[in-house]
């Protein structure tokens, strides 16, 4: 592989002109493509229009309670049954929430900042709580720590999750009170923690008793190439008696509709039972009409996992046209690094260092809109201004096709430009 370190300033300087025509002639064509964010296409939110296009002849639940009216704090039998088959989580550990797990994770938040857990003293009441951040990692989880108030302390992601050996050393420090975790296909880098990191994050001794893992199992049965097995973190947990530690979350947001879909909170016997006396203040119960609209489209695991092989079918053309141009671009070359993820909803990848936010202008610059570069970072602050991430799951393939063409020149086009800085 020849380096650009080792290419002189005239190379360098010619092949800087030969990618600003290129970029330029992008330019003029004013166009307009997004890969921002992890938004579902048309064509994968068409397959769920079965939930509003079959009727709901009957409102009562199993439970014998209009679904129409008030009632049913913790969600109707029907999903809690769809979701524990699905989940292996007991229906009783589990409340069925609104269409948004990130509301869920900001409403568990906010209760330990307000109330703490089990008696413990609440979290706002504390000189500094710290959350343990796997990087890179999903912004939206940053954005809650920071509303808080809550110190950010990056922790790595390795093949098979955080470091572990870190994550022990640092739970030790009483001021570590959680850790944010997306488990399987993880966003944006397609993580698969393994085993072992489960059976460590269940079994490690914290020196905070109040100690909670926030388990954002978002991608859990988003298997776009190969389906790969998470260990169940509630069995894990219940070997060395802490379960009341987990907070684990799930949504149909891109299983079905991200505005209109269920999501569950789900914790430990002890912990759940708080939270639902909690719940009790807050709201009378959730929209039950959705939950059994959700419940009638799929019946049971068997039509979630068809209907999840057919956004598999959609997704996996989108994801070819990345990794493929990727290969193509880039296969010989230092100016790029990037993993092929097996699920999800991300390609992760690492420039130069210091050439994310440059990448990003000067995409941006020509009609391609990109998540900011930094966002996969606490603060939106990547200390190697190197991570992008990209979303191939909205733009048709024609565009991402295009997308991928100008990202690639971008990126080509800021690595020369940041090589001749050093010639």
């Amino acid at each position: 592989m020849k380096t650009l370190a080792s290419l002189s300033k005239a190379q360098l300087t010619d092949m800087e002109k030969k990618l600003s025509d290129q970029y330029n002639d992008f330019k003029s064509r004013n166009i307009t493509l997004d890969m921002s964010r992890g938004k579902p296409s048309g064509d994968q939110l068409n397959l769920s229009n079965g939930i509003l296009t079959a009727p709901l002849e009957n409102y009562i639940t199993e439970q014998g309670i209009d679904a129409r009216n008030y009632g049913i704090l913790d969600g109707i039998d029907e999903v809690k049954r769809l979701f524990s088959d699905l989940l292996d989580i007991p229906c009783y550990n589990m409340i069925i929430g609104g269409n948004s797990s990130l509301n869920l994770i900001y409403d568990a938040m906010a209760r330990l900042y307000m109330f703490g857990s089990l008696g413990s003293t609440p979290w706002g009441k504390l000189d500094k709580v710290k959350i343990l951040c796997p990087v890179p990692g999903y912004d939206r989880h940053f954005a809650i720590c920071e509303e808080f108030g809550f110190e950010m302390v990056c922790v790595p992601l390795k093949k098979d999750g955080p470091d572990m050996d870190m994550v022990e050393s640092m739970v030790k420090d009483p001021a570590v009170k959680g850790i944010m975790c997306v488990p399987l296909y993880s966003n944006p880098d397609g993580t698969c923690y393994s085993d072992e990191t489960v059976m460590r994050l269940a079994a490690m001794e914290t020196a905070a008793p109040d100690f909670k893992i926030f388990w954002d199992n978002a991608y859990g049965v988003h298997h776009v190439f190969k389906q790969v097995s998470l260990m169940n973190i509630f069995d894990a947990c219940r070997q060395f008696h802490t379960k009341d530690r987990i907070l684990y979350f799930f949504s149909t947001s891109k299983i079905t509709f991200p505005g209109s879909g269920v999501a569950l909170v789900a914790a430990g016997d002890e912990y759940i039972r708080e939270i639902k006396r909690h719940f009790g203040r807050q709201t009378i119960g959730y929209d039950k009409i959705n939950q059994l609209r959700v419940y009638n489209f799929f019946k049971d695991v068997d039509g979630m996992l068809s209907h999840m092989a057919a956004l598999a079918k959609e997704l996996r053309p989108k994801f070819n046209i990345v990794l493929e141009t990727l290969n193509q671009e880039f296969e010989d070359s230092d100016m790029l690094q990037w993993k092929k993820p097996l699920g999800g909803y991300f390609v992760s990848v690492n420039t130069m260092h210091g050439c994310a936010k440059e990448t990003v202008r000067l995409a941006k610059e020509a009609g391609l809109s990109l998540t900011n570069a930094g966002a996969t970072y606490p603060y939106g602050k990547d200390p190697d201004d190197s991570n992008i991430r990209i979303a191939p799951s909205y733009p048709t393939c024609d565009e991402l096709e295009q997308a991928m063409e100008l990202f690639c020149i971008c990126v080509k086009l800021a690595s020369v430009r940041k090589a001749l800085e050093y010639k």
